[in-house]
């Protein structure tokens, strides 16, 4: 496959995945500043969300206050803002369209009718109250996306590039949400069960679609080692790091046996797969549990990049 194919097939995915993470930061942004005290508390959350997503710097060259409307309004429909829905999905349906004959007509319809669908929305319209609901569908158009990916392409290598990218940008969120409410999840007796508290463990599980089955897995109320181990350790928990670094492991093995060879991606990956298989939450809370997010979405960017080396990306 040509390396600019297999290019786009990466970033088609990536970018889709990239759109509803960004959906889902904004969510537990926007819910945990509906539990924050008067005095700028929502704002703190707010920002707190956009640092985890890095498009801070950004937002704060445009506005001057951190408001629900504002950072909606950035992260959500901002041209300039290269990590805004609206440049994902852009960016993503434009990967399609260059690779058009490598897809099947349900995966560019559904990539396409996404796309239009959301640039025709005013962003006038979008007040607190509909956040919610657009967000939910923001999130809806991806699983779209992959449904019909997942039921019509031929597990080739480009199906191989597709879900590597996919999963390399899940990993980076997962790790991000937990990054953005780290201390949250701090083994501290002043932290653990008070009404806040628990309010902010639920809003981290209900970003990364967890809330359910983490109360399916634990039968207790939430614990912070607990909401730790299953975002991080747990390999059945298919938005956990163990589980994504597990389907990237996979897929490098896949790309090794058509191609023949093994690359230096494969070794990047091995090392993330290490930060994680063997260990457990005592020793990642002894070390540092922002100290361990940050090494491991510093690798995972690693395994990103020497893929696009390994396969001639340009």
């Amino acid at each position: 496959m040509l390396g600019r194919t297999a290019q786009n097939l990466f970033w088609l995915s990536r970018y889709v995945e990239r759109a509803e993470n960004v959906a889902r930061l904004l969510d537990a942004g926007y819910r945990m500043s509906l539990t924050a005290r008067r005095g700028g508390g929502a704002s703190d959350h707010l920002l707190s969300m956009m640092r985890a997503a890095e498009v801070d710097e950004g937002f704060a060259r445009k506005y001057d206050v951190a408001d629900v409307a504002n950072v909606a309004n950035y992260m959500l429909f901002d041209a300039e803002n290269p990590s805004s829905v609206l440049s994902c999905l852009r960016a993503a349906r434009t990967d399609a369209r260059v690779v058009r004959t490598a897809l099947t007509t349900e995966v560019w319809e559904s990539i396409n009718s996404g796309w239009l669908e959301f640039s025709r929305l005013d962003p006038k319209q979008i007040t607190g109250g509909r956040l919610p609901e657009l967000l939910l569908r923001i999130r809806q158009i991806s699983h779209q996306f992959r449904g019909a990916y997942l039921s019509t392409i031929l597990r080739d290598d480009g199906y191989a590039f597709s879900q590597l990218g996919n999963f390399i940008e899940r990993a980076d969120n997962t790790a991000r949400i937990l990054d953005m409410r780290y201390y949250v999840l701090l083994p501290r007796s002043t932290l653990v069960g008070g009404d806040v508290d628990i309010q902010q463990w639920s809003l981290i599980l209900r970003a990364a679609s967890a809330h359910r089955s983490y109360r399916h897995v634990y039968h207790d109320r939430y614990k912070a080692w607990n909401i730790a181990d299953y975002l991080i350790l747990r390999p059945e928990m298919p938005r956990s790091l163990m589980f994504c670094i597990g389907w990237i492991n996979r897929t490098l093995d896949m790309l090794a046996e058509i191609y023949g060879k093994r690359t230096a991606c494969h070794e990047t990956a091995a090392e993330a797969t290490a930060m994680l298989v063997g260990n457990d939450m005592d020793r990642i809370f002894q070390h540092g549990l922002h100290e361990f997010l940050t090494a491991f979405m510093n690798c995972n960017d690693r395994i990103s990049l020497t893929l696009s080396e390994s396969y001639n990306f340009y």
